[in-house]
């Protein structure tokens, strides 16, 4: 007997991937060189830009790790950890976003991250830019894995499928895209992912407050202190002051991301970054609290029959909502591989564009062709994702845990030095890598070692260790040299910021 249900959710399933991956082939021919590749030329649109770097942030945390807290711990949790990533969010794009695109291409037009440490702070032996593509490599992998975990997740309670197969099937997707289109296809394939996550995110809690108000349930039984900031709904009492702290710090991880910069370095005009922040702002708004209300909502649509795993709760809610027209039901599922997908190709590419670009080209072969760094660049793409897939074998592992250790790496390793770097004039390349080294290691000690005994989450301390050794180190070291200081000062003068 033919299952109409199943060939409908595959149906949208089909058309889906049959759109990621053309735009993955389309744009194949057109990368010319690694510069292509792994920005896009800086030819991005304003709008592209803001839609990208939304949705490879956002992730499937966004789908799932979030509603999944929001149901377990109501606003106590989640929603101090979504007011610190909406302010983030702001900073982001109102501090770094005209600043980075301009100082990299002023800084010989840097094309990562790591070149840009290496440029900026004038490193000719390119320490800098080594020690932070090893620690990209590092938490990529483990942030892809997290992608490619909940996308294991999302095929297992669809299908039924083993979680291995379900998890493998998903990657193989993400990386036949990233691989064939970089830069250009991870972002336009993003801008469609970021529609579909909205769509999603707004459609299935609306229908299940319809259903729920049919059936005489309401979320007026849900315990008020689900509702509350301020208060722990399994006790009732007020939250400790280390989780609002945590959830706040989560901020700070923006700056530092290297999957989010290069869509703000490769922005075509620069002074469209305010068009493209209105647009930013709008969507993780919105999407933020949708997926919390989800959660929320959660609470009361589960109520007979509790989630054992808060991680489905939205996949659960949209089988149970619009189960009975399964093809918009397996858009609404594409929406949620959307999120996945998104944030993983772009890990996946800038974690080779550090191999190919910042290892590679730097200290193996400075001669390296552009046809031979595409290779290297997509091979890497290739290798990185084995070894996520490897670490994401395990299908008990928790999405929102894997992606807030990596999110507070980057934050702590990158984000002072981009920060401080881009503000002020007098910070040398000993700085930036005692702030690289310091906030790094001090993010896997804390996870590891001291977190259990004091709760407060690594982003915290890994920060305030990243920013004493930047000022101390820059204060007992060379004052960097004046072609380094002279290109800071072009770069204020493009921007209009006399600040030093």
């Amino acid at each position: 007997m033919v299952d109409w249900n199943l060939i409908g959710i595959i149906a949208a399933f089909v058309i889906y991937f049959a759109v990621m991956i053309y735009v993955g082939f389309f744009y194949m021919n057109k990368n010319k060189n690694a510069s292509d590749y792994i920005l896009g030329g800086r030819k991005l649109h304003h709008f592209v830009s803001a839609m990208s770097a939304e949705a490879s942030d956002m992730s499937g945390w966004l789908l799932l790790g979030l509603p999944g807290l929001a149901y377990l711990t109501g606003l106590s949790s989640a929603g101090w950890t979504a007011i610190g990533l909406a302010i983030g969010t702001y900073l982001n794009w109102k501090f770094i976003a005209k600043r980075l695109r301009i100082y990299t291409h002023k800084a010989k037009d840097s094309i990562t991250i790591p070149e840009f440490f290496k440029n900026r702070f004038g490193d000719k032996k390119a320490i800098t830019s080594a020690i932070a593509s090893v620690f990209i490599v590092v938490f990529f992998v483990v942030y892809t894995a997290a992608q490619f975990s909940a996308g294991g997740k999302l095929f297992n309670s669809i299908f039924g499928l083993d979680y291995t197969v379900a998890m493998l099937i998903g990657a193989a997707i993400v990386i036949a895209y990233t691989f064939t289109g970089g830069f250009k296809a991870v972002c336009l394939t993003d801008t469609i992912q970021a529609v579909l996550m909205f769509f999603a995110l707004i459609l299935v809690p609306v229908v299940a407050i319809v259903l729920l108000t049919g059936s005489g349930s309401g979320l007026g039984s849900i315990d008020p202190n689900m509702f509350s900031l301020f208060h722990d709904p399994t006790t009732g009492e007020f939250i400790s002051v280390f989780v609002i702290v945590s959830g706040l710090a989560w901020g700070f991880g923006y700056f530092g991301q290297p999957h989010i910069l290069p869509r703000f370095m490769g922005i075509a005009n620069p002074d469209e970054i305010p068009k493209a922040r209105r647009i930013a702002m709008v969507w993780v708004i919105i999407s933020m609290a949708a997926a919390i209300f989800i959660g929320l909502v959660g609470q009361v649509f589960f109520s007979a029959a509790p989630l054992a795993d808060s991680e489905t709760v939205f996949i659960n809610m949209t089988s149970s909502t619009l189960g009975v027209i399964p093809f918009i039901a397996g858009i609404i599922y594409c929406g949620i591989l959307g999120a996945i997908m998104s944030t993983a190709s772009s890990q996946m590419l800038a974690a080779s564009s550090a191999i190919s670009q910042d290892i590679y080209k730097t200290f193996i072969n400075k001669q390296a062709s552009d046809k031979t760094l595409l290779l290297i660049s997509r091979v890497m793409v290739l290798i990185v994702a084995a070894a996520a897939v490897l670490l994401s074998l395990n299908p008990n592992s928790s999405v929102f845990g894997i992606v807030s250790f990596a999110w507070a790496g980057f934050g702590a390793t990158f984000g002072s030095v981009i920060l401080v770097g881009l503000f002020w004039r007098k910070m040398n390349w000993q700085g930036a890598l005692a702030g690289i080294v310091a906030g790094g290691i001090t993010t896997v000690v804390w996870f590891f070692l001291i977190e259990p005994i004091i709760p407060v989450y690594e982003m915290v301390p890994g920060v305030i260790v990243s920013l004493l050794a930047i000022f101390i180190v820059t204060k007992i070291t060379t004052p960097p040299a004046k072609e380094v200081t002279d290109i800071y000062d072009e770069y204020v003068k493009e921007i209009g910021d006399t600040r030093t």
